[in-house]
């Protein structure tokens, strides 16, 4: 099963050679401010699964904090993935950017002590104040 993606250019495009998990949504404020957005809705993929398939040259990067990274297209600015030195087997392919429609759905919503005061979380999903336990943490 492959699911295929690309930023708002088309210049990166991207395939996930693996069953998607369910999207995790995070609402801290580095995630507000790399989306531009009341959250950041991400699904982890086990990064041997990830390929880039055309604009690895388009992809840059920023450490965000110490051990984590956000990729991004240098053209276009769309975030891609993010990853962390910590969890190397894994990245985390923001939701939005597959071409696909998605069959899998958010699993639960992190860091809601720091949501936006506008956005409401009107759905019943797991919510944590903080981060993911670490058994739900890819």
């Amino acid at each position: 099963m492959a699911t295929s993606g690309s930023c708002l250019c088309g210049g990166i495009g991207f395939r996930v050679d693996a069953a998607l998990e369910p999207i995790r949504i995070c609402h801290c404020r580095q995630c507000q401010k790399a989306q531009g957005g009341a959250f950041d809705a991400a699904v982890p993929v086990e990064a041997a699964h990830f390929h880039i398939v055309r604009g690895a040259d388009l992809l840059a990067a920023y450490e965000s904090s110490p051990g984590k990274e956000r990729l991004f297209c240098r053209r276009c600015g769309s975030p891609v993935l993010s990853r962390r030195v910590d969890l190397p087997s894994v990245v985390r392919v923001r939701a939005g950017l597959f071409d696909d429609p998605l069959t899998v759905r958010p699993a639960s919503h992190a860091h809601v002590a720091s949501k936006c005061a506008w956005w409401t979380i009107d759905d019943d999903l797991p919510q944590f104040a903080g981060q993911r336990p670490r058994s739900d943490e890819r």
